[in-house]
């Protein structure tokens, strides 16, 4: 057709629940005009503006289309292998967690080995239940340790209680406290790792936030007026991720967080730069899809601001080299198996069956009738120093009311209110006697510590 025209540099051939066609584009007219009038695209060949995709194959002056069959997707998906598979397994290095459908049908796989993740999207678009589904499938590796903080609170994560060795729970600024405390503890793990000697073998940390936005919006400051929230140097929250993001993968230590809305404030562009994988689903804007994804993708045609609202939920565009995108492209979609709370508890019971007895920490309400200080000392009974999960387990034996749920965040809470904080000794965190002994001397008679 030479310059009269497009022509097509590929014959059309069926892919999923459509077609895809190379096109190569006429003179005078670039690729990002073309992504520009995708809803005139679309109508041309009778589709409506989400049943079309236009990205960027390694050819100059050409645009691939994906043109969806008319109403496929607004098909659901099948379930998910983790819930029809009752045998399926996991490994952390070697394996793929089947996350869904790619547009042409074919399993969406990613490789979460050593990279620390991203997921963003608008409220109740399916962001929890993708990040979720990730875990889940984690957690059929029984060599993975979880921490996670989830700042909705609403129960969402309620079925890694037996399996995460820390799970906290709500949405206040004391949560957010906590989840703080938890990443940075996440922090010193990382660093201890990172000093031992070479060759040695720790199993992987996954370190969960969910709604961190509400972490990095918290307004609150401690004692040394360091903000919890916030993008600057101080900020406790931001400056632990950072450090984990910089060197954690090194050592297994990795953090996963889900965010609403990504805006420069409750998601810094440091951050979201430090996540190897990096998932959008539906955003009101752009601005924010660039934010999500980052420049290249959007550039690359990659575009979650054109999903719509409430009728593609579960729908996300990655940006990833653990997952396998279709060569010159630097995004996929992918329509995300819903894994509901039912089947989610099935395929979490399948992985505490795996493991031997994990007993998950659990932030609880403060009880103001125990002395937290003196049941501390108490629990040590004779010995110089105690590793901190063993007061823990020693405590929660004490009174299953008032401590079983307790953390090491809650511990370590207690014990700097008292002016002392616990400390390492051969380079494991340990609670010592006499520390704890001079600290309950020197408290004055009217006050008291409680559990937490």
């Amino acid at each position: 057709m030479g310059d009269a025209g497009a022509s097509m540099l590929s014959p059309i051939v069926i892919a999923g629940c459509g077609v895809e066609v190379d096109v190569n584009l006429p003179s005078g007219v670039s690729t990002d005009e073309v992504q520009n009038k995708r809803r005139k695209l679309a109508e041309n060949l009778n589709r409506h503006e989400h049943e079309v995709f236009i990205t960027i194959p390694p050819a100059a002056r050409t645009v691939r289309l994906w043109v969806a069959d008319s109403g496929a997707l607004d098909e659901p998906i099948g379930p998910s292998p983790l819930v029809t598979d009752e045998t399926m397994t996991a490994n952390y290095k070697t394996g793929r967690a089947p996350w869904g459908q790619d547009l042409r049908g074919d399993a969406a796989l990613l490789s979460l080995y050593q990279r620390h993740l991203l997921v963003t999207g608008l409220s109740n678009q399916g962001k929890t239940a993708s990040l979720r589904s990730l875990a889940l499938w984690l957690a059929l590796d029984k060599s993975v340790q979880f921490w996670i903080g989830d700042l909705k609170g609403i129960g969402d994560w309620k079925m890694f209680n037996g399996i995460a060795d820390v799970l906290i729970e709500g949405p206040t600024d004391d949560h957010v406290i906590q989840v703080t405390e938890m990443v940075e503890d996440a922090v010193d793990e990382m660093n201890r790792r990172l000093l031992a000697p070479s060759g040695t073998q720790f199993p992987p940390l996954i370190v969960i936030v969910d709604e961190a936005q509400v972490a990095f919006m918290c307004p609150v400051k401690d004692d040394a007026k360091r903000p919890y929230g916030g993008s600057s140097s101080l900020s406790r929250y931001f400056m632990a991720v950072r450090k984990i993001h910089n060197q954690g993968r090194a050592v297994d230590v990795l953090l996963w967080q889900g965010t609403q809305d990504p805006t420069d404030q409750n998601l810094p562009k440091l951050v979201r730069e430090g996540a190897h994988t990096r998932a959008s689903l539906v955003l009101g804007t752009e601005s924010q899809a660039r934010m999500a994804l980052g420049d290249k993708a959007i550039n690359g045609g990659a575009a979650p601001h054109l999903l719509r609202q409430g009728l593609d939920k579960g729908t996300l565009v990655v940006a990833s080299d653990g997952i396998e995108i279709p060569k010159g492209q630097t995004s996929i979609t992918v329509r995300t198996h819903f894994i509901d709370d039912d089947p989610a508890d099935v395929i979490a019971a399948r992985a505490k069956a795996l493991r031997s007895g994990v007993t998950t920490l659990r932030v609880i309400e403060r009880d103001e009738e125990r002395d937290a200080l003196a049941d501390i000392l108490s629990v040590l009974g004779t010995d110089a120093r105690v590793r901190t999960q063993e007061v823990i387990t020693r405590l929660a034996t004490l009174d299953a009311d008032a401590y079983g749920k307790w953390t090491f965040t809650d511990l370590k809470r207690v014990l700097a209110d008292a002016g002392d904080e616990p400390y390492k000794s051969d380079g494991v965190m340990v609670v010592g006697r006499d520390r704890v002994a001079r600290a309950l001397a020197d408290r004055p008679d009217d006050d008291s510590a409680s559990a937490s």
